[in-house]
């Protein structure tokens, strides 16, 4: 399903507009990024959790060169589903 498909099958449940959706959508994702960027831990129920993780420095090799590069350290977004959302896609 691609985006557009996807937010008309969205916009039908919800008896609106497809534009509808995606400014719902857009609202959520700027609200997930101000709550991750100040270090909170967002929760939905029965959808699952966003977390940052800090990833830690490490050194990877190049398989065809054999030259080892550093990875500097970085934030990532982690999401952990729930078990109501897991129990539905099995």
């Amino acid at each position: 399903m691609n985006n557009k498909d996807f937010l008309n099958n969205l916009a039908a449940r919800l008896e609106t507009t497809p534009q509808d959706v995606q400014k719902t959508i857009e609202a959520f994702s700027k609200a997930l990024s101000e709550k991750l960027e100040e270090g909170d831990m967002l929760t939905i129920q029965n959808f699952g959790s966003f977390d940052i993780k800090k990833k830690k420095e490490r050194i990877l090799i190049n398989p065809s060169t054999k030259q080892r590069m550093l990875v500097p350290p970085k934030l990532t977004i982690a999401f952990k589903a729930s078990n109501s959302l897991k129990d539905k896609a099995q």
